[in-house]
């Protein structure tokens, strides 16, 4: 019978992380972080770092693991993972995996492609000039070199339309060309895929005090320290939300109210963004939500059993 692997995925704010919690008390498992923003150790408060508290309960593992001065890919965090899922195995343990980043949940369940290592250089210039020229003109430029990206990637996705750039110009090969042969590194393992179906307005409200509690747990601080570093913008950490906004509220260009309600509003798009994605990508992940904890773990419980 093969071993379970447990993905628990969903938009931001919608409970992920108090339900695995939850879970591996149940099924003795150990929790394994899917969030490409919770892995830097400089960000614990903005990016809603499980706390030591909750940690202490029910190891995890890949938080707060990496400088924000790092660029760290999906590949990389695969390799880290199977490592993990390994030791979770050797100690009995069922590895739990949660968050949010639809990229490295598609590398679990349907492989990643084995992409050459893109020199730092291409990356900088890749972002350089979708910086420059703006989203909408960058897609033309991408579409132009590479015309099976207009099948595979929507206009408005800079993430990968930028990935897409950096792999055409530095293999002359389409990223798609590169994927078209892989395969999933779990097909020994069960895999129970998990999504929280959470209703709009229960998500709003969860975002609204999510942000005022990051403001009471002082993410101001998080940033200050974060600006004095001057980090290349080229990074994926200058993406955390909360960020630029904070930045403008402390060059006094917006006062606290105005910042807070500009984070509630990135938040909510990104959450959206997370529920599309989920529509086109996860399909046959099971969707499920309940307000109350409880119930909730009960029915996640009846899904992977």
């Amino acid at each position: 019978m093969s071993k379970k692997l447990i993905l628990i995925a969903g938009p931001t704010a919608s409970g992920k992380s108090n339900l695995a919690i939850n879970i591996a008390k149940k099924i003795n498992g150990e929790i394994i972080n899917a969030d490409s923003m919770q892995i830097y150790r400089e960000f614990s408060v903005l990016s809603s770092r499980p706390k030591n508290i909750e940690t202490k309960k029910i190891k995890h593992h890949l938080y707060g693991i990496l400088s924000v001065k790092k660029y760290f890919s999906t590949g990389e965090w695969l390799k880290l993972v199977k490592k993990k899922v390994k030791e979770c195995d050797e100690n009995k343990k069922t590895p739990i995996i949660v968050g949010g980043t639809g990229l490295y949940f598609n590398a679990i369940t349907k492989g990643i492609s084995k992409v050459p290592n893109i020199s730092s250089k291409v990356r900088k210039q890749a972002r350089k000039l979708h910086e420059n020229i703006g989203q909408n003109k960058f897609y033309e430029k991408l579409v132009v070199i590479d015309p099976i990206v207009q099948k595979k990637i929507s206009p408005n996705d800079s993430q990968r339309s930028i990935r897409a750039y950096e792999v055409k110009i530095s293999t002359n090969k389409s990223l798609y060309e590169w994927s078209s042969n892989t395969k999933s590194e779990f097909l020994q393992y069960d895999l129970k895929k998990i999504f929280l179906d959470v209703p709009r307005i229960c998500l709003l409200e969860n975002i609204i005090k999510r942000t005022e509690m990051m403001f009471k747990n002082n993410c101001i601080n998080e940033v200050e320290k974060f600006l004095k570093l001057k980090i290349d913008q080229s990074l994926s950490s200058n993406k955390l939300i909360g960020v630029k906004e904070i930045a403008s509220h402390l060059s006094g260009e917006v006062n606290l109210e105005e910042a807070k309600e500009l984070i509630n509003i990135k938040t909510r798009q990104y959450a959206k963004a997370q529920n599309t994605w989920s529509r086109g990508h996860m399909k046959n992940w099971t969707k499920i939500y309940s307000k109350d904890l409880t119930l909730l773990s009960k029915k996640v419980l009846k899904v992977i059993s």
